[in-house]
């Protein structure tokens, strides 16, 4: 994990994982909370 980045090509590499995580971390929290707001409306 405390891995040296030496190039630009490691770093561009490394902050393209990152974003594509948060992407889809962000994908899954926002159909979770889509589901939630909806299920209420059938009560």
């Amino acid at each position: 994990m405390h891995d040296i980045i030496y190039t630009l090509q490691d770093f561009m590499l490394h902050t393209k994982n990152i974003t594509y995580i948060l992407m889809g971390v962000g994908l899954v929290a926002y159909v979770a909370f889509w589901n939630f707001l909806t299920d209420r409306e059938k009560d």
